[in-house]
């Protein structure tokens, strides 16, 4: 990704200077945009489906569950609405302006209670058609609902459903993999087409977003993880962060919520003394499902960034839409390669941006995805710490008294 960076903008701005067009180069950008945009729909509906449905009865989903995802919602939405904030004081867009798309239309400020209006299903099918992530994502919702249900009752009833579902999710999974395997190539073309345009200049409003990006990833970890640490759960935030550095570590070096998975599962249960039966649940269902870094604060900045360098003005109504489809968006993506991509096209196709603007940032991922990855991994820490306290389960003496079972981190 980075070498990708790197050519598109030494070919872009040598095209600049020799005023070559580029054109072909912009093409291969386009192509790569629209293979994002195929995955939207299918790929969001159905792991939402199966995010929700993986919860074994509707009872664990009433009791543990819905403390669980609660948090990862919420929490989510303070970090898209801490994102919006930063991207909104920060302006990482300004200074720069690109051409909408041909086929581009600007969609009207809708009125708030239109808003609300749009986010009901009506026809699922022509709300996929035409692009409406919202409706898409609550019908889905509903289905997970329905099938944990079922399954409780009648799980012969359920049991063909679930096994398609999981199924179409693992092919949709291979898709995705082949898509996000043309990510360099969609950076290069992209950055190089913008560099053309724009010369050297290209790389500072990148400089911008990665800026914004951190500080908002750092007010988010130290306001809201400090705050529900310290008030919510009852503990020292600060033994709680020297506890808990092996998984925040892990997740910024790995850049993998799966990869930092076993650590964290040690860490929660021989340091922070949380039971096993709240850790094995909470742990791996938020490896799955919370995202504040890549699906709260990264789509809100990026948001931001494409409406400034597309011109595309944005109203009241809009930012809250990015608060609500980042928090409703995020329980389904981030089982998936690319899940901060994949989340932010979802944003973008909600607000009706234009998704060009997200090839734009993607030469970037790499250096900001260490923060968000970070971000993830210790929400879900702090999830699971309240969810077993609010259940009895953990052992706030042992932790007060700093007592440690060895971590095995060796996963091999």
């Amino acid at each position: 990704m980075l070498l990708a960076l790197g050519l598109g903008l030494a070919v872009g701005i040598a095209l600049n200077a020799f005023k070559i067009d580029a054109t072909s180069i912009g093409t291969i950008g386009s192509i790569y945009v629209n293979l994002i945009k195929m995955l939207v729909m299918p790929l969001v509906a159905v792991l939402v489906i199966t995010s929700i449905s993986s919860i074994s009865s509707l009872g664990h989903l009433r009791k543990i569950g819905v403390k669980t995802i609660s948090l990862f919602l919420v929490t989510t939405g303070i970090a898209a609405l801490i994102g919006l904030l930063v991207a909104l004081a920060l302006s990482p867009g300004a200074g720069i302006e690109q051409s909408a798309p041909e086929d581009f239309q600007a969609r009207e400020i809708p009125t708030f209670s239109q808003v609300i209006l749009d986010l009901t299903p009506s026809n699922p099918i022509n709300d996929m058609a035409q692009g409406k992530v919202v409706p898409v994502l609550i019908f889905a919702i509903f289905i997970a609902v329905a099938l944990v249900h079922l399954n409780s009752r009648k799980p012969e009833a359920a049991e063909p459903v679930k096994k398609f579902v999981d199924s179409f999710a693992q092919v949709m999974h291979q898709v995705t993999k082949y898509i996000i395997r043309l990510t360099p190539y969609g950076v290069y073309a992209l950055i190089g087409a913008m560099a053309a345009r724009y010369g050297a200049e290209t790389l500072k409003p990148l400089i911008g977003v990665i800026i914004a990006t951190y500080v908002a990833l750092l007010i988010h970890f130290v306001l809201t993880f400090g705050g529900l640490v310290t008030f919510a759960a009852r503990v020292n935030p600060i033994k709680f962060l020297r506890k808990a550095y092996p998984t925040i570590a892990v997740a910024f070096t790995t850049r993998s919520s799966y990869a930092t998975l076993p650590v964290n599962l040690e860490v929660l249960t021989k340091r922070l003394r949380v039971s096993p039966r709240i850790a094995s649940f909470v742990a791996p269902l938020g490896a799955t499902m919370n995202m504040n870094g890549c699906g709260g604060v990264w789509p809100a900045i990026v948001a931001i960034f494409v409406a400034e360098v597309y011109n595309v003005p944005l109203g009241i109504s809009d930012y809250i839409l990015i608060v609500l489809v980042s928090m409703i968006s995020s329980i389904g993506v981030a089982g998936v390669p690319g899940p901060a991509s994949i989340s932010t096209t979802v944003v973008l196709t909600a607000l009706g941006l234009p998704l060009d603007g997200l090839g734009l940032v993607l030469a970037i991922d790499a250096i900001v995805d260490m923060g968000r990855t970070a971000v993830n991994a210790t929400g879900t820490t702090v999830t699971t710490l309240l969810v077993a306290a609010s259940e009895g389960e953990f052992d706030r003496e042992s932790f007060d008294r700093n007592e440690e079972d060895p971590l095995e981190l060796n996963t091999a």
